[in-house]
C-alpha cells in the first residue's frame, strides 16, 4: 500500500492542493489537470479464492429463532437476489459455519460408534442379525430425544447431538440384556424361540425398568434445571433422558417381536435348503 503521510491526507482540501508532477519535470495542482467526484467504496475489500466476499451480520432476538430466520432467508429473500444479480453466492458463515463444521465431525462419529457397536454386539453374538435387533433400539430413541426436546421446549442444536451420539451407545443395554437370555435359553436350554423370548422378557422386565427409571432420575435434575448457568447442558440431557425412556417400551414391544420374525426367516430359509 502506498499513501501520503498521515498530516498530508487529514482533509479533502489536501488532495485538491496535491501537487502533481508532470512529464516537463514541474509541479501542478490535482485540481487544476482532474476532476475530483464524491462517491462511496468500501472502507475494505475482502477476497476468498479470488472472489470479492461481503460479510453480512445481524442478530436475530429471540436466539432461538435463528434457525427459522435462516430458512427464511435461503428459501425466499436470497433466492430473489441471486435472480437480480447473476453470478451472485451465498453461504452462512461465523456461528453457522462452526455448527456445519461440528455436524460433520459428528456424522462420522456417530457412524463410526454405530460400527464398532455392531462388532461388538456380532462377536459374543455369533450372529450377523441379532445385533441389528439389539440396535434397533437407536432410532426410537433418537425420536424419543426429539420428543423431549418439543415437550421441554428446547430447539435442537450441538449439545443435543452429543447427547444422541451418547444416546446410541446407552440404549442397546436394554436390549442386549434380553436378547442375551433369549440365547441362553433358546440355545442352552433348547426352548423354542417363542418361549425363549418370552421368559427373557418376563425375567427382565423389573431389571430393564429399573434401570430405565434410575438413569432418567439422576438426569432430571438438570432436565429440569431453570438455572441460566446449566442451559446449555440441558439439551445434551434431554436427548439421553427421553431417549432412553421412550426407547424402553419400543424394545419391550418391538425387540421381541423382531426376535421371532427374524427366528422364522432362518427356519423358512432353512426349509428352502
Amino acid at each position: 500500500m502506498v499513501r501520503l503521510p498521515i498530516q498530508d491526507r487529514k482533509s479533502e482540501q489536501m488532495i485538491y492542493d496535491l501537487m502533481i508532477r508532470t512529464p516537463d519535470g514541474t509541479f501542478v495542482p490535482f485540481r487544476d489537470i482532474a476532476t475530483l467526484e464524491r462517491g462511496r467504496a468500501y472502507t475494505t475489500i475482502e477476497r476468498r479464492n479470488g472472489r470479492r466476499v461481503v460479510q453480512v451480520s445481524a442478530d436475530v432476538t429471540p436466539r432461538s429463532r435463528a434457525t427459522e430466520v435462516l430458512a427464511d432467508l435461503a428459501q425466499n429473500v436470497l433466492p430473489e437476489l441471486i435472480r437480480h444479480y447473476p453470478g451472485l453466492t451465498y453461504s452462512f458463515e461465523g456461528h453457522q459455519a462452526d455448527i456445519r463444521e461440528s455436524m460433520g465431525s459428528l456424522r462420522t462419529t456417530f457412524l463410526l460408534a454405530l460400527l464398532a457397536i455392531y462388532a461388538m454386539l456380532a462377536i459374543p453374538f455369533r450372529s450377523y442379525l441379532q445385533p441389528l435387533i439389539v440396535m434397533l433400539s437407536i432410532p426410537y430413541g433418537i425420536v424419543g430425544a426429539f420428543l423431549g426436546h418439543l415437550i421441554m421446549g428446547f430447539d435442537l442444536c450441538i449439545p443435543s447431538m452429543f447427547g444422541i451420539v451418547a444416546l446410541s451407545g446407552v440404549v442397546v443395554n436394554d436390549a442386549l440384556v434380553m436378547i442375551s437370555f433369549a440365547n441362553y435359553h433358546n440355545r442352552q436350554e433348547g426352548l423354542p424361540p417363542v418361549d425363549a423370548i418370552y421368559k427373557a422378557a418376563t425375567q427382565r422386565f423389573r431389571p430393564i425398568m429399573l434401570t430405565t427409571l434410575t438413569t432418567f432420575g439422576g438426569l432430571a435434575p438438570m432436565i429440569f434445571e431453570t438455572s441460566r448457568q446449566a442451559r446449555f447442558l440441558i439439551p445434551m440431557a434431554l436427548s439421553l433422558g427421553y431417549g432412553i425412556l421412550f426407547s424402553t417400551f419400543i424394545v419391550l414391544l418391538i425387540v421381541p417381536s423382531m426376535f421371532i420374525i427374524i427366528n422364522d426367516i432362518k427356519n423358512m430359509l432353512n426349509h428352502l435348503k
